[in-house]
């Protein structure tokens, strides 16, 4: 069944390394290390973590003389792994000294983040600015003009509270602020330009961490500009709250067009691996229909016919498993991320839920034979019973990919 698609909002495509973010190009899926930059076998590790579980761009901080001179050994340490995973900077208060005093950290850093609110203060915002545009263009760069609510240019908002003070029908504090943000990226960004910055060259975001916000000022960033856009919500928070915060945030303005990269910040959980941001990124764009990473599992929730958990046991392996053999399937066949797998608890809903699916399951529910039914593109193949049921199934779905995919033109040759 085809959906109507998304209409994109035009932008200008912006080159970071080998990825587009813009113009005609998919959404792109990006992340941020935790670790200490300044380790660099460690943050190399992180990031090469991070791309594997599909993050398309990763950030890392620098934020002192230790940080900036590691980047250089953390892209060596990714080249030799053979990640090619676009590197960018995060830079606040010092990054016009750090980028000047460690150029090799310029060279190899795809992207340069830099913060209006914290790039420099007084007299010094402009020169420091100036200095790290410059340096980008130096190394053709591009720059993420990266506003943020909770380190926002407070000159710029007192002077936009004063105005609005003084007007017949002042509008209330938080639409100001939400003004101030959108004004400081579209002036910082202008700024850029008139130093010699293309607009090739220029990504913006203005981050807030209330859903709300969000889509108010990114809805009117995107009226205003065609730069290319980040979206995210900062400070989402952890586990479900910061999951269905993102979600709800920038689905809406997904749908209406509005995004060309994305970021999910989630507070990992403690112990937490840091890539559920990139798995929550990803199932976002793939279950609106933007983007295909991975074949994703349709499960019931259960019910009371269900009152063997076999069915949530089994969805949950073949997710894993899915996600396990992606690398090596992406690689060899073309187009098996958009397969889906159904897996199913009763004959209720099963066997059409598994019609559906280009391959699917129907457990048996509470009192019903013990017998599954596998359909593969709408028929019914092959009846599954015993023990060995969840084995059988992962077997028939490898050999579906194997038996439906084209291999790619590097397989097909050898």
């Amino acid at each position: 069944m085809s959906s109507t698609p998304i209409q994109r909002r035009p932008s200008v495509g912006v080159r970071v390394g080998p990825v587009q973010i813009g113009g005609d190009a998919p959404i792109v899926v990006q992340s941020m290390t935790n670790t200490d930059t300044a380790d660099a076998a460690g943050t190399a590790a992180q990031v090469e973590a991070l791309a594997r579980a599909g993050s398309e761009i990763v950030r890392v901080t620098v934020n002192t003389r230790e940080a900036a001179a590691a980047v250089a050994e953390i892209r060596s340490r990714l080249d030799d792994l053979g990640c090619r995973v676009p590197l960018v900077g995060d830079f606040h208060y010092n990054g016009h000294r750090l980028l000047e005093e460690f150029p090799d950290c310029a060279r190899v850093l795809d992207k340069y983040r830099i913060n209006p609110g914290n790039v420099g203060f007084g007299a010094k915002r402009d020169s420091q600015f100036a200095t790290m545009v410059q340096i980008a263009i130096d190394n053709d760069k591009p720059v993420r003009i990266g506003v943020n609510w909770g380190s926002l240019d407070q000159a710029l908002l007192t002077r936009l509270m004063d105005e609005n003070a003084r007007a017949p029908r002042p509008l209330d504090a938080r639409e100001i602020t939400r003004e101030a943000l959108i004004v400081s990226a579209l002036d910082s960004a202008r700024q850029a330009e008139e130093l010699g910055l293309g607009r090739d060259k220029i990504v913006i975001s203005c981050k807030v961490s209330e859903v709300q916000d969000l889509i108010a000022v990114y809805a009117e960033l995107a009226r205003r500009c065609d730069y290319a856009l980040h979206l995210g919500l900062t400070e989402a928070g952890m586990g479900s709250k910061g999951i269905v915060a993102s979600t709800a945030g920038m689905a809406v303005l997904l749908q209406q067009g509005i995004g060309d990269t994305i970021r999910v910040s989630l507070t990992p959980e403690p112990g937490g691996d840091r890539t559920r941001e990139v798995i929550v990124a990803q199932e976002m764009l793939q279950t609106m229909g933007l983007r295909a990473f991975t074949p994703l599992v349709t499960a019931c929730p259960g019910c009371g016919r269900t009152t063997s958990t076999f069915f949530q046991e089994l969805a949950n392996r073949i997710q894993s498993h899915l996600r396990e053999r992606m690398p090596v399937w992406r690689e060899r066949y073309e187009g098996v991320e958009t397969m889906s797998v159904a897996v199913m608890g009763c004959v209720v809903n099963g066997p059409g839920e598994s019609k559906h699916a280009n391959i699917g399951i129907s457990l048996p529910g509470t009192g019903e034979a013990p017998a599954a039914p596998v359909f593969v593109d709408g028929r019914k193949t092959v009846t599954l019973r015993g023990a060995g049921i969840a084995d059988e199934f992962e077997r028939l779905v490898d050999e579906y990919v194997a038996s439906h995919y084209r291999p790619r033109a590097v397989d097909a040759a050898e």
